[in-house]
């Protein structure tokens, strides 16, 4: 069992930069491949990157340039930079935890699940 716990989330203006925690506890939690998405209001929830322990990433090709993700498996903590923050960026962040080694956007591949932060960007 992996207990994942996103934070790090708030109010920004557009322009600014957030960086989200996804602090991972249980057994093993460092080996698993990790991803954040978010969802806004209204909206499906979306595939941001995927990472896993070698620190290889995979992003949606719209998140690359903006979105950085990283991860201490030391600490077991996955990170997301958020750059050049935007109001359509509006919505609840959420990590996940899937299979060794595979960096998926498919939403089926994880299996674990943090509750999700709210990040608001204001114009």
């Amino acid at each position: 069992q992996v207990q994942l716990v996103e934070s790090g989330g708030g109010r920004i203006q557009a322009g600014g930069s957030l960086r989200l925690s996804c602090d991972a506890h249980g057994r093993s939690s460092n080996w698993y491949g990790m991803g954040w998405f978010r969802q806004a209001p209204g909206k499906e929830r979306e595939f941001i990157g995927s990472i896993i322990y070698t620190g290889e990433t995979l992003y949606e090709d719209s998140m690359e340039g903006r979105f950085s993700i990283s991860r201490d498996n030391e600490k077991n903590i996955m990170y997301l930079q958020m750059n050049s923050l935007k109001p359509e960026d509006t919505a609840v962040y959420y990590c996940a935890a899937g299979p060794s080694g595979i960096l998926t956007r498919s939403e089926n591949e994880y299996i674990y699940w943090g509750l999700g932060t709210q990040v608001t960007v204001s114009s």
